[in-house]
C-alpha cells in the first residue's frame, strides 16, 4: 500500500448497502478490496456505526479522517431529508455522532456530491475548469456542481419540475427501464432534462455517472445540447473515492 499519509478511508452509506475501501489520494482509486455489506433494515445510526467500525477494524493500517456518503441533504454534517434511510438519520448531527462513536474525525457528505467531486479531481472532469455539472442517473437523477472544482453542495436538479413533471420520476434509469423505454426514446426526455439544466447553468461540461454510464455509447449521442457531454469514468467506485478525497475538510 501507498504511504498511509495518502490513504484515507471512503465509506458510502446507501439505502440497500454499505461499501467502503481504502482510497489512494494520489492516484484517485481503491488502495484495497471494497468492502460492501447489506444495510440493516431498521438502519438506525446506532447500527450504521457498528458496520462502520467493522470495516475500519479490518483497515488499521489506514489511519486518519474517514470520509462518508449519505443519500440525503447534508449541512455542515448534520443530515436534513433523506428518505432512503431510518429517519433518526434526519435532522441528526452525523459528523458529531460518528466522530465520537469510530475515536476519529469523520466528515459526512451527500452521495451525489460525493461521486462529483471524485470525476472532477481523478475522473472524467479532471483539469477542467468553469462549470461542471455531474449527474448521476439511476434510481433517480443525482446532481453535484462544481465550479473550477469548487463543489457548491446539496444541488438537488433530479428534482426539477419540468412541464409538470418531476425529472428523475419522467427520465431516471429506473424509468427507462420500467417503461421499456428504447434507447432513442429516452434521449428524447434526457435531451429536455439537459436542456433545461444548460439553460439555468450555462455549464461547460455535463459528466454523466451511474451504471449506466458504462452503455453511453448506445444513448450519449442523441442527447442534443450544445453542451459538451461525456460519461463518468469511476462509476460505481466514485462514492467512496470521493468521501477519501474529502475525509481531511
Amino acid at each position: 500500500m501507498s504511504d498511509t499519509t495518502q490513504v484515507r478511508f471512503g465509506i458510502d452509506f446507501g439505502g440497500t448497502g454499505i461499501k467502503g475501501a481504502a482510497v489512494d489520494l494520489e492516484a484517485g482509486d481503491f488502495a484495497s478490496e471494497r468492502t460492501k455489506v447489506d444495510t440493516p433494515e431498521a438502519s438506525t445510526p446506532e447500527a450504521v456505526l457498528e458496520i462502520f467500525r467493522s470495516m475500519l477494524d479490518d483497515h488499521p493500517e489506514v489511519t486518519g479522517p474517514v470520509g462518508v456518503t449519505v443519500p440525503g441533504i447534508v449541512r455542515h454534517g448534520v443530515v436534513g431529508l433523506a428518505p432512503n434511510i431510518h429517519p433518526d438519520w434526519q435532522h441528526f448531527d452525523a459528523d458529531a455522532f460518528l466522530t465520537e462513536g469510530l475515536g476519529r474525525e469523520v466528515h459526512v457528505v451527500n452521495d451525489a456530491d460525493a461521486a462529483g467531486l471524485a470525476e472532477a479531481a481523478v475522473g472524467a472532469a479532471k483539469g477542467r475548469s468553469g462549470v461542471v455539472l455531474v449527474t448521476t442517473l439511476g434510481t433517480g437523477i443525482g446532481s453535484a456542481l462544481l465550479n473550477d472544482g469548487v463543489l457548491v453542495p446539496n444541488v438537488e436538479l433530479g428534482h426539477l419540475e419540468i412541464d409538470g413533471r418531476v425529472a428523475e420520476k419522467w427520465a431516471s434509469t429506473k424509468v427507462h427501464k420500467a417503461e421499456g423505454l428504447s434507447y432513442e426514446e429516452w434521449a428524447k426526455r434526457l435531451t429536455v432534462y439537459y436542456r433545461t439544466v444548460e439553460r439555468l447553468f450555462s455549464p461547460d461540461l455535463f459528466v454523466v455517472g451511474g451504471g449506466v454510464s458504462a452503455s453511453f455509447e448506445k444513448f450519449g449521442h442523441l442527447i442534443d445540447i450544445e453542451t459538451e457531454i461525456v460519461p463518468a469514468t469511476l462509476q460505481n467506485r466514485a462514492g467512496i473515492v470521493g468521501a477519501a478525497l474529502l475525509a481531511d475538510n
